[in-house]
């Protein structure tokens, strides 16, 4: 278990610090973008220069998160090697697009765009601007498929010859990559990053006014960035009500968890804060029903019968069928050599209970209850500090675009200081997601204790501060860049620059 513990714990904080990085790409993506777009239209050089501002802080960020990506991955095999095995033939494909299409589609027009401005055309200029944010959207859609098939693992079979979880045709992969919670995903993601991207543009900004520097380009950059998060806020809770849906339905015991729900019903209420109740709103939530039945915790564990009218077996119940499927598997491997009728009985029944499979590992039924604490407030810290993210930026628009923002310092210091709690939003968005599906890696496949590579502990622990040093350091460093880019400003000069 203590393998366990440091192999999760080492790649929970990479995940996260990579995460820190990927969503201002996204965001400042679009942000630089849209004011490119502007100053092609306008052939205003101020637009030019506020876009080649915003695109130096753009690639000092997109630089280190790329050197994060690239340790994440190689987790995958130091770390998590029978899960490696296990999926490799699912995410393979879309990891292996991500890196040849994606990511060469996005360092080719970065080239383009960060050293272009004076060797190539306005408009072709523009188009690599648009196509590397598109290309960074575009990778980060395989990344999340691969993430999506471990929270609903559709199109793929078991593969008792290999023990992998294998596509077998055309029409497999095409289920993988069309998977409803990879589209959902995506979308959440890749506008959250236009939230994290507007907050951070409206902060630094709002910066400047409180030094009285650059106020013109404060103002512009703070309707553009806060137009873009408001957008992004938007699209945000539209694949958020499709993610309640998607997680009802496939991961009950992770909107359980999320709600500290633990005896369910229909008509069942959303918690605000334990002892507050909204009755009904979790129904409509879950099933846009308020009739709608939401199994709790304690449903989960005993069994239930779901909306569709399909019993759900108890997590007791689908512990013997994973104990039936891996002696099945067993005895398949052992005979089919020497006996191919025994063979073809253990693989018939292992066919019949393989979906329960991974239950077969669990040691007692309430091992599938994820940290409820955990997730049940960061759950509520992403939805709190989302509203008012959003009250901020469109004070701070409505402001800015009355010419009155600079005046406004008490909302100044709020943008200000907002920074870090976007990327706080954002961190308790993933929480929820991925603490939400423990104990499992693989959605009632395969459960982290048996994913882990055969690693020694103190091999572990020790990497485990070196990535955390390695982490810290990058991060100061990025910091320091960042700030002194900020502190010298875009360099504007105009009337409007007190």
């Amino acid at each position: 278990m203590d393998a366990v513990f440091w192999s999760r714990l080492q790649f929970a904080v990479t995940a996260g610090y990579h995460w820190l990085f990927v969503p201002l790409t996204l965001g400042l993506a679009m942000v630089m973008a849209v004011m490119e777009t502007i100053y092609v239209i306008k052939k205003d050089e101020f637009w030019k220069k506020t876009t080649q501002f915003w695109m130096k802080l753009f690639a000092i960020n997109f630089a280190v998160g790329i050197a994060t990506g690239i340790i994440l991955e190689f987790e995958f095999g130091t770390n998590w090697s029978n899960y490696s095995w296990f999926v490799g033939d699912i995410f393979g494909a879309p990891l292996a697009i991500e890196g040849i299409l994606a990511f060469f589609m996005e360092a080719t027009f970065f080239a383009v765009m960060f050293f272009g401005w004076e060797k190539v055309s306005r408009r072709f200029h523009l188009i690599s601007t648009w196509l590397t944010g598109i290309g960074a959207s575009v990778s980060a859609y395989w990344i999340l498929v691969a993430n999506a098939w471990m929270q609903n693992p559709v199109g793929t079979t078991f593969n008792p010859d290999t023990v992998r979880s294998e596509m077998a045709s055309v029409d497999a992969f095409f289920e993988v990559i069309t998977n409803p919670v990879a589209i959902s995903k995506f979308i959440h993601s890749v506008t959250s990053g236009w939230v994290t991207g507007g907050v951070f543009v409206v902060g630094i900004s709002c910066w400047y006014l409180i030094r009285r520097r650059e106020v013109r380009f404060a103002r512009a950059s703070v309707i553009v960035g806060g137009l873009t998060g408001l957008l992004g806020t938007a699209a945000v809770m539209l694949s958020g009500d499709s993610s309640g849906i998607h997680m009802a339905k496939y991961q009950p015991m992770k909107l359980a968890a999320a709600e500290g729900l633990e005896n369910g019903g229909r008509k069942a209420p959303f918690s605000i804060v334990p002892g507050v109740e909204v009755p009904g709103v979790l129904s409509i939530l879950a099933t846009h029903d308020i009739n709608g039945y939401v199994p709790g915790i304690n449903d989960i564990l005993e069994g239930y019968t779901d909306n569709y009218g399909n019993e759900v077996p108890s997590v007791a119940e689908k512990m013997e069928k994973g104990k039936t499927a891996l002696s099945a598997l067993a005895a398949y491997r052992e005979t089919k050599d020497e006996n191919p009728q025994a063979a073809a009985s253990a693989r018939a029944l292992l066919e019949e209970n393989v979906q329960y499979m991974g239950y077969g590992y669990l040691d007692k039924p309430e091992d599938v209850i994820p940290p409820v604490g955990i997730v049940y407030w960061a759950f509520r810290a992403m939805i709190g500090l989302g509203m008012f993210l959003a009250l901020m930026m469109a004070l701070a628009v409505w402001y800015a675009w009355k010419g009155k923002l600079p005046k406004m310092g008490w909302l100044l210091w709020t943008a200000l200081l907002s920074i870090p709690l976007v990327y706080l939003c954002g961190q308790a968005g993933w929480i929820v997601a991925e603490v939400g599906r423990q104990p499992w890696t693989i959605q009632g496949l395969l459960p982290v204790g048996v994913a882990i590579s055969d690693v020694g502990v103190a091999a572990v622990k020790t990497t485990f501060f070196v990535f955390l040093a390695v982490f810290a350091l990058f991060l100061v460093i990025e910091i320091r860049i960042m700030t002194g880019a900020i502190r010298k400003g875009p360099g504007i000069e105009g009337e409007d620059n007190v």
